[in-house]
């Protein structure tokens, strides 16, 4: 059966749209210092990041990947000082992956409707999206904390279709982790993987997706021209 044509696309934000690593590094590192805990390299923040702020505080605190496994959260005072600290940070050092801008232009101009779907915190979402200038291209905005449950739950995708009035087969969700190609496979659409951004240290050669791109650029490129 011919697969339906992509009538919407869902686009993550950190490390897909945004290289968000300094800002979180920042943040990180403050919040260490404030609770008297040895500072952390960028790369092992990069290493870090990947199912939202709660969960970058616990493997932060614990010194590994792992600890996001553990269903127990984040401590809250720590959470609490991060919190405080990437307020200050967020999007101070952020800067937009080569082909993101062009890619969302491309999809724009021909009318397909976009949303951008993250982990993160709706109130470091959305000041994010405008310091970055990325705010115009989305129709809809769905945050870590939009909905009860985020990636890799389905749940984001399959609500947002029903706000766009179509079926998970009919969009496709542009992201960089294992997250996000879970998120996707469960909720039944196609993904597009980049290589460049956050999947907790792994090799997205490994993920279940459609297809790796080099760029937003290319994905939408691929998209239009399917």
């Amino acid at each position: 059966m011919q697969e339906e044509a992509v009538r919407a696309v869902l686009v993550d934000l950190d490390g897909t749209q945004l290289d968000t690593v300094l800002d979180l590094h920042s943040a990180a590192n403050a919040m260490l210092r404030e609770l008297g805990r040895p500072q952390v390299s960028i790369e092992t923040v990069r290493s870090y990041v990947g199912r939202g702020v709660p969960n970058l505080v616990k493997r932060l605190l614990a010194g590994r990947v792992e600890a996001a496994d553990d269903p127990s959260p984040a401590p809250v005072v720590a959470l609490d000082v991060f919190k405080k600290h990437y307020h200050e940070s967020n999007g101070l050092h952020a800067t937009t992956y080569p082909g993101v801008v062009e890619g969302l232009q491309a999809l724009r101009d021909a009318g397909m409707p976009l949303v951008c779907i993250t982990n993160k915190a709706e109130a470091f979402t959305l000041p994010l999206l405008e310091r970055s200038g990325l705010r115009p291209f989305f129709d809809l905005v769905v945050s870590g904390d939009t909905l009860p449950r985020q990636k890799p739950d389905p749940m984001q995708i399959v609500w947002s279709c029903g706000r766009l009035d179509l079926k998970p087969p009919q969009v496709l969700l542009i992201g960089d982790s294992k997250s996000d190609a879970r998120a996707a496979r469960a909720a039944g659409c196609r993904v597009f993987i980049l290589p460049y951004g956050y999947n907790e240290g792994e090799d997205v050669r490994q993920l279940d997706c459609d297809a790796i791109v080099a760029s937003v650029a290319d994905a939408a490129n691929n998209i239009l021209n399917a």
